[in-house]
């Protein structure tokens, strides 16, 4: 990690977010932009104190929605992706879209400062298999590393207990609680149980629900943030980097390169991939917001239908 960032490992109140908390979210600070900071959120929400600073903490770390310059936590806006997918006439309001599944789990795992321990366990254990313990001692051996001051045993258990449910369905409970329950995420089959060790494997394959424009989306927003003058990304960069498209969405190497060698078709020639002289790369012609890969693939499909509540 080796980087100055404020790390954190709460802030979701033990809750994974929810089917339906995303919507809320969305809706209510349109009406009103200081509405987490209001004694109006638990009814404008439907839920008690704790989940309404759940629902603030999941619908930032998604970059759904934005605290406002200083404002100091204030007040939030929402992002043009909030808007994008549950405005008025968001795209997938209802998460039936498992592409708008893969865009909040890029948006979380590229959230240091709020999600710590999940941008940990993608990107910087040594294997794609560990157990609770040696995440913890990793996450606590780079926290002192970096002169930090560690979390409490209790606090840090907690946390990894809340990054497993997101991506692990919950088993044993009724069928009606199951579905109230489960974080939308556990959907993409990204991390699984080993059984009989106590240990948990990250599933690293093609991702067959995985568009190719939310691959070019990642792509773009990755390169923005990491090389933002470089016309070219070697391709170990987008496979391996800390924070890359290969790593976030454990994207094995056949894969990544079958959704590179589509990038011109997807992209209209604004990226190409090419192999010379043993050299794999991206090459750049446009510089492009990354939003815009997005707003085209939905785009392509109708409105969904309104749900009657």
């Amino acid at each position: 990690m080796t980087t100055n960032l404020k790390l954190s490992f709460s802030g979701h109140e033990t809750f994974v977010f929810r089917y339906g908390w995303m919507k809320k979210a969305v809706d209510a600070v349109l009406l009103d932009p200081e509405i987490f900071h209001s004694d109006r959120a638990i009814v404008t929400l439907g839920v008690g104190k704790n989940m309404v600073a759940s629902i603030r903490h999941w619908a930032l770390v998604t970059h759904l929605l934005e605290e406002q310059p200083k404002a100091r936590g204030n007040q939030i806006r929402c992002s043009d992706l909030g808007i994008l997918l549950f405005g008025p006439e968001g795209r997938d309001p209802y998460l039936e879209d498992p592409n708008t599944l893969w865009i909040l789990h890029w948006n979380i795992l590229a959230n240091m400062e709020r999600c710590t321990t999940w941008v940990w366990a993608f990107n910087f254990i040594s294997s794609n298999q560990f157990t609770r313990d040696g995440l913890a001692e990793s996450l606590l051996e780079e926290v002192r590393k970096n002169g930090g001051s560690p979390p409490s045993e209790n606090t840090l258990g907690r946390d990894i207990e809340v990054l497993l449910r997101t991506y692990i369905p919950r088993v044993g409970r009724a069928a009606v609680q199951e579905d109230a329950l489960d974080c939308p995420l556990a959907e993409l089959e990204l991390i699984e149980e080993v059984p009989g060790i106590e240990a948990y494997k990250l599933r690293r394959g093609p991702k067959p629900t995985l568009a190719d424009e939310v691959f070019v989306y990642a792509l773009a927003d990755f390169w923005e943030r990491q090389a933002p003058a470089q016309n070219s990304l070697a391709f170990t960069e987008i496979a391996y980097r800390k924070g890359s498209p290969g790593n976030v969405f454990k994207l094995d190497d056949n894969s990544i390169v079958n959704r590179l060698e589509r990038l011109d078709a997807c992209t209209n020639g604004e990226m190409i991939y090419t192999e010379t002289a043993g050299l794999k790369q991206v090459l750049r012609r446009t510089i492009r917001p990354s939003l815009d890969y997005l707003a085209h693939y939905y785009n392509q499909s109708p409105l969904p239908l309104a749900v009657e509540v």
